[in-house]
């Protein structure tokens, strides 16, 4: 079977129209000509980018762009595992005072933005302020930030109240009011003062999409634009960009205070070649990155196989045929493609609004009711079918890789039992009153389930199992098809009942994960507006204690409520696969690096597929 797949991709690799350039017949270059060749990555990635403003930026896609693009103070080390935090724009890790409730950041001289207007043919240079002016835009109620929960939840002296006051008052934020959380102590010292203790607040500093400096001159001449046209002092620079389709990242000239110097286990033999080969090279080592947006698998596949994208994330539809068994297929170890898998620090789960009528709830036949919903659905089903075995089935909502996952639990989360499902809804009352074959709810109204759901491939698949699973149990349902831009904003205003999504970990944190069922997160990270004050205190507990046994073990708690209540089903903890193309050197999967090709470089002779 597998010689006639082959000759099948081939068949329609020549009639599929791509949505890439196609490749001229390569020419062996002289050693002069591929010396000089620019240094060019060519990527198709899955996802359509959304904003290019840190403050705004809630997508895994917006948040890789925007990490190359605007530095944080910290980052991590490229090969160090687990994760290991390292100074950016720092000179060191920040000074920790006061049981973690008082940071200081000291931000290295010279660093420089990348030219615009509003600095009228002036260097710009990078200063403590910038950091305390794109921090505080997080809490400009103009901003609508996603992702403020990371900075409200830590704390920061006076600022919440700054943002209540632009709220009530219907006016501008004032950004040069003094506030004691968050202040330059001088030219390149900032301070954040929190108002209980944060041991983990230095990962959201080290984060582009949570703490990338921008410049307050440029955010002001055109405020409605800064998400276009992002100015910062990243390795990186947009060069061309056409929204949700293509976008150019050129090597941003005036970016000259890092190099490789990653810091590998000492048991890691393939992390210490790397180290050693890259050691001392300044970054980025690509001239330009470009990626084009493929939203369905098999374009992306085959533009792979036919050189016209230098590395992918592998389709879990060709999983069997490029990767059998976790290894290259020979055909394509033969053309020196590599293999680069991990396990995810990402959740994919349904879920159900807590506020919603129908769906929504805290009273035992609510509960009854999701608890039926999960049990009814086969995780084990979408990792063997969607996902060709791609995949760990949860059991909390907590992904492998950050600290407190305890693979030992296990839950009802994992379970699936039609017998089961269907005896709780007949004991809470769920049953066909009308006698049209759908149970109805217990108040005799009928019961119907709204799910939404996107174009791709891979949604339609899961619709299609959603409703096999609601249909076995005699539950109708009905889904509604829009772009994910249209329900992530639906989602954030409580307007949906059931959400098929996923919650990608952007930092080796466990609070960042009960963030999505803490109940003053709704609008934010919590999309099925979950608020049971009993887990609330739990997370709040947990989050100011230091690393440990006893904090794991609230955090095991937290978890064991959202399974309880059952806001959402989590079907799957993803196993991520890439191939690169040979030439393609530097690329190491990191748990929290999203901008990667920050540290790829492209051999010689490479240039020849291009």
């Amino acid at each position: 079977m597998k010689p006639i797949l082959s000759r099948a991709l081939s068949a329609i690799a020549c009639v599929l129209m791509l949505p890439l350039a196609p490749v001229a017949q390569a020419q062996a270059p002289t050693p002069a000509a591929d010396a000089a060749a620019p240094k060019v990555l060519r990527l198709a990635l899955a996802s359509r980018e959304n904003n290019l403003d840190p403050a705004q930026v809630s997508d895994v896609i917006s948040a890789a762009l925007v990490a190359g693009i605007f530095d944080a103070p910290l980052t991590y080390d490229h090969l160090a595992r687990p994760a290991r935090l390292k100074p950016n724009t720092a000179t060191s890790l920040p000074e920790v005072h006061d049981n973690f409730t008082r940071f200081v950041f000291r931000i290295r001289p010279g660093i420089h933005f990348t030219d615009h207007p509003a600095f009228k043919g002036k260097p710009r240079e990078l200063t403590a302020e910038d950091y305390v002016y794109s921090i505080k835009r997080y809490y400009d109620p103009a901003t609508r930030s996603p992702v403020l929960f990371h900075y409200e939840n830590a704390g920061l002296l006076g600022l919440s109240e700054l943002r209540k006051k632009a709220i009530d008052s219907k006016g501008k934020f004032d950004y040069d009011t003094p506030v004691e959380g968050l202040r330059a102590l001088d030219r390149y010292s900032f301070e954040i003062k929190l108002s209980r203790p944060a041991p983990r607040l230095p990962y959201v500093l080290a984060t582009g999409a949570l703490a990338g400096a921008l410049a307050r001159e440029v955010v002001e001449q055109d405020p409605s634009t800064i998400g276009e046209r992002p100015i910062g002092t990243g390795p990186f620079k947009v060069g061309a960009w056409k929204r949700g389709a293509r976008i150019v990242l050129e090597k941003n000239p005036v970016h000259r205070h890092t190099v490789y110097d990653a810091e590998p286990n000492p048991d890691d033999a393939a992390g210490q070649a790397l180290a050693a080969k890259l050691r001392g090279r300044a970054l980025p080592m690509l001239d330009r990155v470009e990626i084009t947006i493929v939203e369905e698998a098999q374009p992306r596949w085959l533009s792979f196989l036919n050189r016209q994208i230098d590395m992918v994330a592998l389709p879990n539809e060709f999983v069997n045929l490029a990767a059998p068994n976790g290894k290259v297929a020979p055909n394509l170890a033969k053309q020196g493609i590599r293999l680069h898998q991990e396990v995810a620090v990402s959740t994919w789960y349904t879920y159900f609004g807590m506020e919603h009528p129908v769906t929504g709830g805290y009273e035992p036949h609510q509960v009854a009711l999701r608890r039926a919903i999960a049990l009814a659905y086969d995780g084990e089903r979408e990792i063997r079918l969607l996902r060709r075995g791609q995949g760990i089935h949860p059991q909390t909502i907590l992904p492998p890789g950050i600290p407190g996952y305890d693979a030992s639990i296990r839950t009802e989360m994992s379970q699936h039992s039609l017998p089961r499902a269907k005896a709780l809804l007949d004991l809470y009352g769920y049953v066909d009153k009308n006698g049209d074959g759908w149970r109805d709810r217990p108040d005799g109204s009928p019961l119907v389930l709204e799910h939404r759901a996107e174009t791709t491939q891979l949604s339609r698949e899961s619709q299609q199992l959603w409703q096999k699973a609601l249909t076995s149990v005699n539950i109708k349902s009905e889904f509604t098809v829009k772009q994910w831009q249209e329900n992530i904003k639906a989602s954030r205003a409580g307007q949906l009942m059931m959400w098929s999504t996923g919650w990608v970990a952007a930092l080796p944190d466990a609070s960042y994960f009960l963030d999505v069922v803490y109940g003053p997160n709704k609008g934010m990270s919590n999309h099925a507006r979950m608020n049971l004050p009993e887990l609330n205190a739990l997370h709040e507990k947990q989050r100011v204690m230091p690393d440990g046994p006893e904090r794991f073990a609230l955090v095991q708690q937290a978890l064991k409520l959202g399974v309880a209540y059952m806001p959402m089903k989590a079907t799957t903890h993803p196993i991520n696969s890439w191939l690169t193309h040979a030439g393609v050197v530097g690329y190491v999967p990191h748990p929290f690096i999203r901008d990667y090709w920050r540290y790829i470089d492209i051999e010689p002779g490479a240039a020849a597929a291009h």
